[in-house]
């Protein structure tokens, strides 16, 4: 009997791995700088269950609502967008000139492809490597070049001023549950969202839950702005579902920002731009072991969505994830993670 329930767990976890897998490679593979989103908004729309009623505000947010009851909705959010770069003007030697669209180092991109995203699809390019590595002074802005020679060439190719560059990206499954890609930031968290969503029972909810799939955090949290002076002071909780960028690297001190991969969600009690109130934290925690939900508790560099709700004098309570080389060309997560991520959303959703 104990050999038959534990096979038959067993293949319950291989089918909701495989099931997270599905979800987060096509997230994963989505482009949408910030500013940029409506391809992943996309992706979204079509891996939400068929009874999700999804809308697009002003700013470009998709919300789900659901439930209802007094005492104001619980907001809970995962962001669509990711880092990348704005051309800013084509110069006259047919290279592009670029700002950054997010926090990250330039120099991870310099010498990798480039892709251009136009409006009759992706041009490919180059991002220029600086003339030498040896320098005293800070390098030059990073460039891309299209391999033209002129201004007129590049924009024979559909290059226009305002489009967004990425580096091309391919979701990479590793050894057991463990993957690599680009802008795991925040499509776990947008994943996690989503298969919450599949499974959650509506008949337990006690109030409203609003899911929001938010815009332009990397560049200011302004998506999520927009939700909190939309909503205001009706909010009774918001839980941001984004990053924990962790020290669990060879390449770490493990004096801060410790939540090892595979060990489940983490509790962001502390971060850049919020501060969770221990009584919050420790609910989150006795909700979790109640449904038996690995969770970790930790403190990590960073900001998060949910702080645009705070100066209404909501309660921000943000749940991240463990990721490993955070903002860079080959972030590393473990699928045990959002798996765990995607109950406690849905335990949230029906019993917080």
């Amino acid at each position: 009997m104990i050999l038959a329930l534990v096979a038959v767990l067993a293949v319950q976890d291989t089918s909701r791995i495989a099931e997270a897998q599905t979800v987060l490679s096509q997230l994963v593979e989505s482009y949408g700088v910030s500013g940029a989103e409506a391809p992943v908004r996309a992706v979204v729309q079509r891996l939400l269950p068929t009874w999700a009623r999804a809308e697009t505000d002003t700013a470009g947010n998709l919300w789900v609502r659901l439930g209802q009851g007094d005492g104001g909705p619980v907001v809970i959010v995962a962001h669509m967008d990711e880092i990348g770069f704005r051309i800013d003007s084509i110069l006259t030697d047919g290279s592009l000139a670029i700002r950054n669209r997010g926090g990250f180092f330039p120099s991870l991109f310099e010498a990798k492809p480039a892709l251009i995203h136009g409006e009759r699809g992706d041009i490919p390019g180059i991002f220029l490597p600086r003339d030498t590595g040896f320098t005293l002074r800070a390098p030059p802005p990073i460039r891309v070049s299209v391999g033209m020679k002129t201004r007129a060439g590049a924009e024979s190719l559909g290059v226009r001023v305002g489009q967004t560059i990425t580096m091309p990206k391919q979701y990479v499954r590793l050894a057991g549950t463990r993957a690599t890609g680009r802008s795991f930031d925040d499509r776990m968290g947008c994943a996690a969202l989503i298969l919450a969503l599949r499974r959650l029972d509506r008949t337990k909810l006690k109030h409203q839950v609003i899911f929001v799939f938010s815009v332009r955090e990397e560049i200011g949290l302004e998506g999520a702005d927009a939700v909190a002076h939309q909503l205001g002071t009706t909010v009774r909780r918001v839980h941001a579902i984004d990053t924990f960028v962790s020290a669990d690297s060879p390449l770490e001190l493990r004096n801060f920002a410790v939540a090892p991969l595979g060990a489940g969600a983490v509790a962001r009690a502390l971060d850049n731009s919020s501060i969770t109130p221990p009584a919050y934290v420790d609910s989150l925690a006795q909700l979790a072991r109640a449904r038996n939900v690995a969770l970790q508790i930790g403190t990590t560099n960073g900001g998060n969505d949910g702080s645009t709700f705070t100066s209404f004098g909501v309660v921000d309570v943000p749940i991240g994830w463990p990721l490993r080389y955070s903002h860079s060309p080959a972030e590393v997560v473990d699928l045990k993670d959002l798996m765990s991520l995607a109950d406690l959303v849905r335990a949230v959703a029906e019993d917080w």
